[in-house]
């Protein structure tokens, strides 16, 4: 009797390993922010193989370089002041980073080894060394509601939108160079009067750009070959484009998209998702409107890497629905938790 009940409790030990799946070399992360779990998926099945913790208020996610790390923003509107850490290959919850007065971390891009992140309770965007350990650089806006952030792949570039203030800040690095101030008063034998070479702080400068696009400018994109970024307004309806060269709006779009959200190109260059109410997607080149899908309240959106497929969050009817790139048409749906927002792609 003892025997038999051993060896049962040896066949469902066993079979347990056996069906606990493994993070895939290719895995889409999901947020549910009513859950407050991160969720890895398979995209070949589309099945969820595990879930974790991330705290409080959770809106956005990105994964390292690497894939092996994703770091969730803890927002509650400045409420909260974490990134949650989850170990993707373990998965399991790592110690949060404490922010400290960066309260109301939201949009976030892992760039240069570094998590970079907004936070709007600050009105800063800030930056995470992983290698330290620590926050390592920080720099104030001036702007209300500093919400999503992109960093070009040379860090000189970063792109942040402000929701309430209604702006896009194009901020670039730049080597700031102190005066000559000429020779000492006094003769060569006295000291300079003033620094010369460069000054600022360690690693350079920064000057910040302020486009106005509209009220609620939120979701954003640069275009794949980095000339434009494309801004969605959620109380306009509109899309702004700006020329990054000279950093000004050359084209306002009437797309109609209540409620605009998020704002993704295809991998291509050639298509512009927009999730709001529904989802919109238009032709780059023509600025028209190719398509609409009804998804419900629309959220996050992550494109495959390899232009297959789109991912997008359906808010609120809690599932994340799969477009197929080519045909245009809803292939799936993915049930990774209630009220389903910021997505992300970890590859290893």
């Amino acid at each position: 009797m003892r025997t038999s009940a051993f060896l049962l409790l040896l066949t469902f030990a066993a079979t347990t390993i056996i069906c606990a799946e493994s993070t895939p070399a290719q895995a889409l992360l999901i947020l549910s922010k009513r859950d407050q779990t991160l969720a890895i998926v398979d995209p070949k099945t589309l099945n969820v193989v595990a879930r974790i913790p991330v705290g409080k208020d959770p809106h956005e996610v990105i994964a390292s370089a690497d894939g092996k790390r994703a770091y969730v923003s803890n927002y509650g509107f400045g409420a909260y002041n974490t990134l949650a850490v989850i170990d993707l290959i373990a998965q399991k919850a790592l110690p949060a980073i404490d922010l400290g007065p960066l309260r109301g971390p939201h949009g976030l891009i892992f760039a240069g080894g570094k998590a970079w992140f907004t936070a709007e309770g600050a009105k800063a965007i800030g930056r995470y060394d992983p290698s330290e350990n620590k926050v390592d650089w920080v720099l104030g806006t001036g702007q209300d509601r500093t919400h999503m952030i992109f960093v070009s792949d040379d860090l000189k570039r970063i792109i942040i939108t402000n929701v309430s203030s209604g702006t896009v800040s194009v901020i670039e690095k730049s080597a700031r160079t102190a005066p000559d101030f000429g020779p000492p008063p006094g003769g060569p034998g006295e000291a300079p009067r003033g620094p010369r070479g460069p000054v600022g702080p360690p690693g350079g400068d920064w000057e910040q750009t302020l486009v106005s696009v509209g009220r609620s400018s939120e979701g954003f994109d640069v275009s794949p070959d980095g000339r434009e970024i494309w801004v969605a307004t959620a109380q306009l309806g509109t899309v702004a484009i700006i020329d990054i060269a000279s950093k000004r709006v050359q084209e306002t779009i009437q797309a109609n998209v209540a409620g605009a959200n998020r704002l993704k190109f295809t991998p291509n260059g050639k298509l512009v998702f927009i999730s709001g109410s529904g989802l919109t997607i238009l032709d780059s080149a023509t600025h028209k409107e190719i398509k609409r899908l009804d998804i419900g309240r629309g959220a996050g959106i992550q494109m495959q890497p390899d232009g297959s497929r789109a991912y997008v969050s359906s808010s609120g009817d809690n599932y994340v629905a799969v477009v197929d790139l080519t045909t245009l048409e809803i292939t799936g749906r993915i049930h990774a938790g209630q009220e389903p927002d910021g997505l992300a792609w970890a590859a290893r």
